[in-house]
């Protein structure tokens, strides 16, 4: 470095520490070329280079620093505005916190409401759930059949949660199936003639049987005037009933309670109090051997009156009668759909569909299960049993056929219950003596066996005495409706 250099560095002692270019500054020794006023600097080593480079990047490196620090503080709140933000926060999750259960409250109003109109409807017997254009035909394959009785099926029942069923046939038997397995969980098996005194159980024919609505009691009753009360959890016997002069043709519990309505070949209806073990009373009117029974909620029952021709309505606690006529032939089976509506099948083919307040049928399908016989005079198929899933637009109705297989018919109500369509049929091999449909809708059960429940007519050798249960499948929802809905 010159010592001329060195002198003006420490006669300026300011630009030697800060280092900074005096480029444009006049100085002594500068010589203007242009004479304008304007300098140029003198060229310098490159240790004097090296310096200015240094310091430059130190400028440079701390400028970004102080930027960043007034951006800082050009962004940063005070804590009052952080104050009202945090309120505006606070206030606008509490309002989407009211509207939220506005919406949910709304929703469970829309559903208790629903659930009081049903309720009310189904009180009224005017409920009718439209289930029946779901309804799919089942694949044969998915269809099972439980065997286990010896002779013919006559009756079965569903316990209320569908867990299992129970069913009693010609060898005066009882067994309970599990459903889901089809296994046997308990048999309580029929003794002989004569053995009354010492046999736990039926020693006849059993013809009917019912289960109360909560699953506590079963009752059965046979050919020797007999009802027999069971624990139907542990299939213990309890009470036994005598009273009837004929055979015990149909039973029921009113539901909700743990009475019980009793039919019979006598022609009476008798009313007991299973929990007291105690007979109430009994109601007469009826022509002929009534053959089946039915009831709800309501206290009443409704018959059927086999060759008398009638179906009556027994209105217990006014101790008065509805009579209604409508079939040619005798009156098999009834069930009831609603507490103002039931249907009913007869020997002479029809199903027919009724309601409390009119004495002739809504609707009649004659012939339900087509005829058989030479041209000219052909016989129609006998209606044996039919079933109704409750407050919906479904029935079942089950016939037996000498030249082919049995058939269960699926039907479909019309809108008020007037008019029938057929939905699809189920062939089974045998009389169809016993219908049932499961409490959930999921499937419906059919007691078959090689002749008629009431009598021995015919026999069909090649049939199966079993159980089928027939699975209600729906039709697969459409994603384009799913998706046209949401």
């Amino acid at each position: 470095m010159s010592s001329s250099f060195f002198l003006k560095t420490k006669e300026n002692p300011k630009f030697a520490k800060k280092g900074k270019n005096t480029a444009g500054t006049k100085r002594k020794g500068d010589v203007d070329p242009t004479g304008k006023g304007k300098l140029r600097a003198k060229k310098s080593s490159s240790k004097y280079n090296e310096e200015i480079s240094s310091d430059s990047e130190t400028e440079s490196a701390t400028a970004p620093k102080k930027r960043q620090s007034t951006e800082q503080i050009e962004y940063e709140e005070t804590p009052q505005e952080k104050k009202l933000r945090l309120a505006k926060l606070y206030l606008e999750q509490l309002k989407e916190e009211e509207e939220n259960k506005a919406e949910e409250a709304s929703f469970e109003t829309d559903l208790i409401a629903g659930r009081l109109q049903e309720e009310v409807l189904e009180q009224r017997g005017k409920l009718q759930r439209l289930i029946a254009k779901d309804l799919i035909p089942p694949d044969p394959s998915e269809i099972r059949m439980f065997r286990g009785h010896k002779l013919p099926i006559t009756c079965l029942v569903i316990t209320p949660d569908d867990k299992y069923i129970f069913s009693a046939a010609k060898d005066c038997s009882i067994i309970k199936w599990d459903v889901e397995s089809g296994k046997k969980i308990h048999t309580i098996p029929g003794g002989r003639k004569g053995t009354e005194d010492r046999h736990v159980g039926h020693t006849a024919h059993i013809l009917c049987m019912a289960i109360s609505s909560d699953g506590k009691y079963l009752a059965t009753g046979d050919m020797n005037n007999l009802i027999m009360i069971w624990e139907a959890e542990s299939c213990k016997h309890l009470y036994k009933f005598t009273g009837h002069k004929g055979a015990v043709s149909g039973l029921s519990f009113r539901k909700g309670t743990h009475d019980l309505y009793s039919a019979s070949h006598d022609r009476s209806i008798k009313v007991w109090n299973v929990d007291e073990n105690a007979y109430v009373e009994t109601l007469f009117g009826h022509q002929d051997s009534i053959t089946g029974l039915d009831s709800l909620s309501r206290e009443r029952c409704v018959t059927a009156g086999g060759r008398d021709g009638t179906v009556r309505v027994w209105k217990i606690a006014e101790e008065s009668q509805l009579v209604f006529h409508g079939h040619e032939g005798s009156i098999d089976c009834i069930q009831l759909i609603n507490e103002e509506h039931m249907v009913t099948g007869a020997d002479d083919g029809s199903v027919c569909l009724w309601s409390v307040n009119k004495k002739k049928p809504l609707s009649t399908v004659k012939r339900a299960h087509g005829c058989h016989g030479d041209a000219g005079i052909e016989q129609p198929h006998w209606v044996s049993s039919v079933a109704a899933l409750q407050n919906s637009d479904t029935i079942a109705s089950g016939a037996y056929s000498c030249s082919h297989n049995s058939e269960v018919n699926v039907w479909k109500c019309g809108q008020n219950y007037r008019g029938l369509q057929p939905l699809f049929s189920v062939p089974v091999s045998g009389f169809v003596n016993s219908l049932k449909f499961s409490s959930s809708g999921q499937f419906l059960v059919a007691g078959v066996g090689q002749e008629h429940r009431l009598g021995r007519w015919w026999r069909l050798k090649e049939a199966k005495n079993g159980i089928y249960v027939i699975p209600l499948k729906r039709k697969p929802s459409d994603p384009e409706e799913t998706k046209s809905a949401e």
